[in-house]
Parts: structure tokens; C-alpha cells; sequence
């Protein structure tokens, strides 16, 4: 096979460049395999940027969490508090406590900075200091 690479940055090219990868898949060739790695990265780099993951919300894990492990929300009340505690989070009216997210890590198995909100950015201290000055 050449040794072309797909520069993705439309749809219509990463349509060609999931084709070429599907060709490259079926070879043995040490240039081929090269070659199909670099363009899978070119893939990710380009669906990363159009198609960017975003965070599940807490209520959304959590009640994942709770089918992946057929749990009811009564289940819920010793890991959570009480029921209407447990309705609060689920609804995302409310957040956690680090008592729930290390009694949920405890149970589920999972990271604690799942649960954790994500730190929030802190402020450019050169730009505070010059609009107050």
C-alpha cells in the first residue's frame, strides 16, 4: 500500500480515513501497522475536537451506578441519608457530601474524582489587580 496519510478536518475526510484504516486493519506489514496507528491517532485527535467528552453529571452516574447494580432508591438511603436526600441528589438539586462520595467509592468501586465536582478555575490575579486598581 502507499504510505499516504488522511489529514482530517471535514466529515467527508474522516469517512475516507475510517475506509483506509478498515484496508489497513487486514495487512500484516510493519509499514501498514505504522501507518494504521498513526491515522487511528488522527481519528481520535479529530472526533476529540468535533465531538469533545464532557463530564456525566453526578445524579447521572450515580443513577447508573444504581442499574448497573440493581439498586433502589431505598437501597440508596444508607449510602446517601435519608430518602429525601437521596430524591435531592438524584434530582441534582443537591450535591455531596465527602461522606457520601467515600461511602459511594466504598460500595461502587469506583474514584472518588468521579463523584467530585470538577476544580473550578481561579481567577487571573494580574487582571483582578488592574480593574480595581
Amino acid at each position: 500500500m502507499d504510505a499516504t496519510l488522511i489529514l482530517i478536518d471535514s466529515d467527508a475526510e474522516l469517512a475516507r480515513a475510517r475506509v483506509l484504516v478498515d484496508r489497513l486493519w487486514k495487512s500484516d506489514l510493519p509499514t501498514d501497522i505504522a501507518r494504521l496507528q498513526a491515522q487511528a491517532r488522527l481519528i481520535a485527535a479529530y472526533e476529540e475536537s468535533k465531538w469533545p467528552r464532557r463530564r456525566p453529571r453526578t445524579a447521572d452516574l450515580i443513577r447508573h451506578l444504581m442499574d448497573q447494580h440493581g439498586l433502589t432508591r431505598s437501597e440508596m438511603v444508607p449510602i446517601l441519608g435519608t430518602p429525601s436526600r437521596v430524591s435531592e441528589v438524584l434530582r441534582g438539586k443537591k450535591g455531596l457530601s465527602m461522606a457520601m462520595v467515600q461511602r459511594l467509592r466504598a460500595r461502587f468501586h469506583i474514584p472518588a474524582d468521579l463523584l467530585l465536582p470538577p476544580p473550578k478555575k481561579a481567577p487571573d490575579s494580574r487582571s483582578t489587580k488592574r480593574a480595581a486598581a
